[in-house]
């Protein structure tokens, strides 16, 4: 029995010497590791210029702004590299087709406080402010209590009577009857 306690604790030795000695193996391996890494690693991947350009790409400011009496021609939007031809979007022949196409998105569900097309009581407060006023709102865009339009609806490009055909269109959803002289196509 005593032998027997003696090769376990002789065992017990040893296996700890050799854990210990593995471990002291391991940690100047990592040490040695992280020593090599830092004369090689840093350099190599500051000097690559993929990632300067990636890292100068990420850290750019997120705007830019113009500034009047400077030139701006630098923030001139272009279409990203190896982008399509634009497609023109197809302009509307009168206020109906206007509504359908542009109109319809917010006016339609009443999206962002539009008052929804054909609700007389949505309508009431906008057509109480005149038909000139619901002009310049469609035309140049409005913020008020309930929500935003924006100008034209967000098509710039369309000429200023067809905007007011949309609204006269509109109105007569509600039962607005349209200026004297005027129809609908």
């Amino acid at each position: 029995m005593q032998e027997t306690k003696q090769q376990d604790s002789q065992f017990i030795t040893v296996f700890s010497l050799v854990i210990g000695l593995l471990v002291a193996v391991a940690v100047v391996l990592f040490a040695l590791a992280r020593v090599v890494a830092a004369h090689t690693e840093d350099v190599q991947v500051y000097d690559d210029p993929l990632y300067v350009s990636t890292v100068d790409e990420r850290t750019a400011p997120f705007a830019r702004e113009a500034i009047a009496g400077k030139d701006n021609s630098a923030l001139a939007i272009a279409a990203p590299a190896g982008a399509g031809p634009s497609i023109a979007l197809a302009v509307p022949k009168n206020g109906k087709e206007l509504f359908m196409q542009v109109c319809m998105t917010c006016h339609g569900p009443g999206l962002v406080g539009a008052p929804k097309a054909g609700d007389k009581v949505a309508w009431a407060s906008a057509i109480a402010e005149g038909r000139s006023t619901l002009y310049q709102h469609a035309l140049h865009g409005f913020t008020g209590k309930t929500g935003t339009m924006p100008a034209k609806g967000g098509r710039t490009d369309l000429p200023d009577a067809l905007i007011q055909e949309g609204v006269d269109y509109m109105l007569s959803l509600v039962g607005q009857p349209l200026p004297a002289g005027e129809h609908f196509q």
